[in-house]
């Protein structure tokens, strides 16, 4: 049995300090005196959303028995080592998504009322009008406690915020899953090395002059701003720890050279004279959301924020994926007309974003907070706010919740619940869960039963 050394006891804030910098610690055993005291178990609970566009393959989704002893589908497959660390849950849907009267736009409507519930104000101009999103429903009451109330990504470069988009509806409701407030967007950061600034210096602006001077210094790396401070901080730490903070700094580092590539690569690239800026941000797509899970792992290890959401990519996009044999644009091939080649490629797509979501839950369960992990302590809902791309149906979504919430999840089963819930109920019970007060999400019904 293994005894935790209490030989130094530290607050969970502790941070390594340097020049602009401010890196926070992940949980480790000479906090456990700390956490004792904590309410409901000690565990720090937080709460994730992901969303992925276009919808999904139904059929190779949606697994065929519920219960426990559900087999995968094609698609979930990759998600097999962490089966017993995530539910399915079908009969979700998302009603204010439909168009109500307002015709088409369905793409901007799944991205507007995922978090929100609500159905979205149809306009082109300044008069946007949704709802505030679970994120910032949890942020407002429990942000507070962590130096970023919420963090909002995405793995595409920038969010369109102005102009029209689908049939009349304004960009900024496609590009948007976090609503401050009915007006208020709270757009999602795309470029890693932002991202990174904001997680690692002291400066809340990343343009500020901290943030600006990291990423112009020399030095080459922030670990070498606060290594005087590691060096004597880890003297003081048992073995189980220092084995933990070296596994922490190593993550940490592999992460920044992987943006530091990214950068390189960009700024040496051949460029023909006449090429215009493209969409997105060049290089490997699937080392851009792997190192955006990285950058969000990191944050919730640290507990930089404990709310945050992800818009892998915004609904309608149209990105290929050349790497895994599909060249057409997905939200092309998403109206499949039921053509079996074309249904084949959109589950290939939705496939490799399950592997990409399983190396996610892969990093959370590998990072220990006392007897348990990142992941056991987490709620972490991924889904999308359409079914079947081809139908544009806002009905039996494709959802899961993955982590054990703190002890107040089961997961490891596929449950059904009846036509039209809405989605919002599943908010409502993971708001319970994290100790927030809300009357009604959206077009809430009640709570989820059986999560």
């Amino acid at each position: 049995m293994h005894i935790p050394d209490t030989s130094v006891y530290l607050p969970r804030r502790t941070f390594l300090r340097g020049l602009g910098v401010s890196l926070a610690l992940p949980f480790l055993e000479c906090m456990m005196p700390v956490l004792k005291a904590a309410p409901v178990g000690g565990a720090v609970r937080r709460m994730v959303f992901f969303y992925m566009p276009n919808g999904m393959d139904m059929e190779n989704w949606t697994p065929k028995a519920t219960g426990a002893t559900y087999e995968l589908p094609m698609i979930l497959q990759p998600l097999q080592p962490y089966k017993m660390n995530f539910s399915v849950l079908s009969g979700l849907a998302h009603g204010n998504a439909k168009p109500l009267g307002d015709g088409a736009g369905d793409h901007a409507r799944a991205n507007a009322a995922f978090l929100t519930g609500a159905h979205p104000r149809k306009t082109a101009g300044a008069d946007i009008s949704v709802g505030i999103s679970a994120d910032q429903v949890a942020a407002l009451q429990i942000g507070k406690n962590t130096r970023l109330p919420s963090l909002e990504l995405s793995c595409e470069s920038s969010s369109r915020q102005a102009g029209a988009c689908d049939s009349g509806y304004a960009c900024v409701y496609q590009h948007n899953i976090s609503w401050r407030n009915e007006n208020t967007p709270m757009p999602p950061l795309g470029d890693p090395r932002i991202v990174f600034e904001r997680l690692f210096t002291n400066e809340e602006d990343p343009d500020l002059a901290a943030g600006k001077a990291l990423r112009e210094s020399c030095r080459g790396s922030i670990l070498d701003v606060v290594r005087e401070d590691a060096k004597a901080f880890q003297a003081r730490l048992g073995a189980t720890d220092r084995r933990k903070m070296d596994e922490y700094l190593t993550g940490l580092r592999e992460t920044e050279v992987a943006i530091q590539q990214e950068a390189k690569f960009k700024a040496t690239a051949a460029k023909p004279s006449s090429m215009e800026k493209p969409e997105g941000i060049p290089g490997d797509f699937t080392e851009h959301v792997r190192i955006m899970y990285d950058l969000l792992a990191l944050a919730l290890q640290t507990d930089a924020t404990r709310i945050a959401t992800m818009m892998v990519q915004h609904d309608g996009s149209n990105r290929a994926y050349p790497f895994i044999g599909v060249s057409e644009g997905h939200h092309d091939i998403s109206h499949h007309g039921n053509s079996p080649e074309k249904k084949e490629k959109i589950a290939k797509i939705n496939r490799f974003h399950m592997e990409q979501f399983g190396y996610f839950l892969g990093k959370l369960k590998g990072m220990r907070e006392g007897s348990s992990t990142v992941l056991d302590n987490s709620m972490i809902v991924c889904g999308s706010g359409i079914a079947d791309g081809n139908a544009h149906a806002h009905t039996e979504l494709p959802v899961i919740i993955a982590g054990g919430g703190g002890g107040t999840l089961a997961p490891g089963r596929h449950v059904r619940y009846g036509k039209d819930t809405p989605m919002t109920n599943l908010y409502m019970s993971m708001f319970e869960r994290m100790g927030v007060k809300a009357d009604r999400m959206g077009d809430s019904s009640g709570l989820l039963k059986e999560i």
